[in-house]
């Protein structure tokens, strides 16, 4: 049997190196996938040099790497068959033979592999960081001890598919802002760059005194075309220089502390990250999770790092003994009636169905503040762009009336 030397990187981003004793190239490769390692370089021992053939299964082996993506395909494929009454490992068995996605499949496979080594599920889908984060395997685990790994999936999937659906709006609200903005920019850059400048030669040439409204347009043009490269140039700059700032901790930390004052994306982030840390927790509490252990998962799903200190130190004043909606009062963040309904469903012991009520109607008023953001800035745009267009033809149609009245017949 041919043997292979490999090199390859784990879970922890590792890298090992080793022999492996394998009838061919691709089930070496199959091998190393199963340990939970993904190879980097592979030779035959004493055979003939393959060096494109091994880059070509190296390439496609990374192709077929299981990523997020695959998280909630992954539960929905299992829960499917663990409803019909399979057990766990019975239904990865089937899967990684039935599948017909190749990184879905390569998925179970692995995972697959690590059962039959007698591993956990929770353990061996933690194998896979780039798939399965830490409040994912922490339910697993948890379903795993209680046996309810039927029920941790469902709400797992609908947690998922509720954050996947809000993506998609918010992808929705924000695409025509964006797309009226980009409209705006290139009809303003068209007229003072393209038409403008044919439209002053041909006034220029017949003569007559131009209107205050046309001298100000070509002003304003003559500014644009000397500022315009200057301020590209200088937003470059800035950008390389806030990307090298935040390579550091410390860069990180100050720039999202300063994002969180800018109006509307400030409030945005509070926003969306008060509502994943209550819907989260709630999640997690359902779940079995110890108090402790779901503020600490919770409070890693905001994604600023300012918002992310400060739930970590009111986590702490929780630990310590202090209520939850006293300690989350203390970032700022949050809303007053939000913790009132925080306070009350503390005070009668439903501190998981709470929240899960309170994400749910805070979903529905985020939803209703983006609409409605999404609405002003489009009519902003669309307001600004056409008054600036009604400007342009008042100029144009004011100069050639000018310079008309001048002629003498």
């Amino acid at each position: 049997m041919p043997s292979f030397i490999y090199q390859a990187r784990d879970a922890q981003g590792v890298v090992t190196d080793g022999t492996l004793d394998a009838p061919s190239r691709r089930e070496a490769l199959r091998r190393l996938q199963s340990r939970g390692l993904h190879p980097l370089k592979m030779d035959e021992v004493g055979g003939v040099s393959r060096e494109s053939d091994s880059k070509k299964d190296l390439k496609k082996d990374r192709e077929s790497e299981p990523t997020a993506a695959e998280c909630l395909p992954f539960l929905e494929a299992m829960a499917d068959l663990v409803r019909s009454g399979m057990s766990a490992g019975e239904s990865l068995r089937l899967l990684s033979l039935r599948l017909q996605k190749s990184r879905l499949r390569n998925l179970c496979a692995g995972i697959w592999a690590k059962l039959g080594e007698g591993q956990s599920l929770s353990a061996a889908m933690s194998a896979y960081p780039a798939v399965f984060d830490g409040q994912t395997i922490n339910l697993i685990s948890a379903g795993e001890a209680t046996g309810n790994v039927r029920d941790v999936l469902e709400r797992l999937i609908t947690h998922f598919t509720e954050q996947a659906e809000f993506r998609r709006k918010l992808i929705a609200a924000m695409s025509y802002p964006i797309f009226i903005c980009f409209i705006a920019i290139g009809v303003v850059i068209f007229f003072v760059l393209y038409l403008l400048p044919r439209l002053q030669v041909l006034l220029t040439s017949l003569g007559g005194k131009l209107p205050l409204s046309t001298k100000l347009l070509i002003g304003f043009a003559d500014v644009f075309v000397v500022v315009g490269p200057i301020f590209l140039v200088l937003a470059a700059i800035a950008t390389v220089g806030v990307y090298q700032w935040r390579k550091k901790e410390a860069g990180k930390l100050a720039s999202d502390a300063l994002l969180l004052k800018v109006p509307i994306a400030g409030p945005f982030v509070m926003r969306v990250s008060v509502l994943n840390f209550c819907h989260t927790l709630a999640v997690l509490l359902e779940n079995g999770i110890t108090t402790a252990e779901a503020l600490r998962l919770a409070e890693k799903t905001a994604p600023n790092r300012a918002m992310r200190a400060q739930m970590r130190e009111a986590t702490d004043r929780v630990l310590e003994g202090e209520s939850l909606s006293r300690a989350l009062a203390r970032t700022g963040y949050f809303p007053r009636l939000l913790l009132d309904r925080v306070a009350v469903a503390e005070q009668t012991g439903n501190l998981a169905p709470g929240l899960r009520d309170i994400a749910r109607s805070y979903r529905a008023e985020l939803d209703r503040w983006l609409g409605a953001l999404s609405q002003t800035i489009s009519a902003s745009v669309l307001i600004a762009a056409f008054s600036f267009v009604a400007f342009i033809a008042f100029a144009i149609v004011a100069a050639v009336f000018e310079v008309s009245s001048s002629f003498r017949f």
